[in-house]
């Protein structure tokens, strides 16, 4: 867990691979204005946090609580990632209470389905990893390249990104595994949401990951919802822009409201 910064305190949740590592441009960004909380999932190795296989998903909603817990805090904002969207959504509509304000980013919905590809990674994630990483820059370049127009800065971020990423490596057999307790948990109705929320995404022919129309979902549901997108990124807006990334998400865990 780290905890770094000071001003309006932000719990910010990791995608499906759990690392918080892989946020790190994002979170030194938020920490120049905001107080940012910031963990790996419960159930990677590095993770101080308890994981009970038997509890499932629940693990990931009460990690939450728990790294406010150790930080003081009654209330945050919980700031989701991807997969992390289901944990801020879920932990928002059971602790209420505790969350001044809720920001959902290119996070997956309750009701999404894995695609064919993906479903093939799910059912044999050790075997079908080499293919996966094979075939990531073709997901992420186009992004990357509409973000970081200059080969040079481009090329400093490529580097980089791959140094957070081999000192914190994902495990294939886990994001499976999470993906099987996503899709065999009971989610709460997100319409039971009451918090402020700002859903957040890249454009949608720039992200191959979460398709844009599944983040969307959550607009016809909660009824406080903002739109935004993060222009010239697609899945991986807070690593490849985080200065706007935190600027959009600063400004509205603030109180502001965010142009559309």
């Amino acid at each position: 867990m780290i905890d770094i910064g000071s001003g309006t305190p932000i719990v910010l949740i990791p995608g499906l691979q759990g690392r918080w590592e892989w946020m790190r441009p994002a979170v030194e960004a938020l920490a120049k204005h905001h107080r940012v909380i910031s963990f790996s999932l419960c159930d990677e190795r590095t993770s101080p946090f308890p994981c009970d296989p038997a509890k499932a998903f629940d693990n990931y909603v009460a990690q939450v609580g728990a790294a406010m817990d150790r930080a003081g805090l009654t209330q945050a904002a919980i700031v989701g990632v991807s997969y992390g969207g289901l944990i801020a959504a879920e932990f928002s509509a059971h602790h209420p209470e505790r969350v001044s304000s809720l920001v959902l980013a290119s996070a997956l919905h309750s009701g999404w389905q894995p695609n064919a590809q993906q479903r093939r990674f799910l059912s044999a994630p050790r075997l079908m990893s080499p293919l996966f990483a094979a075939t990531a820059p073709g997901r992420m370049n186009p992004e990357v390249a509409a973000a970081i127009p200059r080969i040079g800065p481009r090329l400093r971020f490529m580097a980089g990104q791959g140094v957070r990423i081999a000192l914190a490596p994902a495990s294939p057999s886990r994001m499976a595994r999470r993906v099987a307790w996503a899709s065999a948990h009971r989610f709460a109705d997100p319409r039971s949401i009451r918090a402020r929320t700002l859903v957040m995404t890249g454009e949608a022919a720039l992200d191959q990951v979460v398709p844009v129309t599944v983040t969307e979902q959550y607009m016809s549901e909660l009824q406080s919802a903002q739109r935004v997108v993060l222009e010239r990124t697609g899945h991986i807006g807070l690593v490849t822009r985080p200065r706007q990334f935190a600027e959009i998400l600063g400004r509205f865990v603030d109180g502001s409201r965010i142009p559309a």
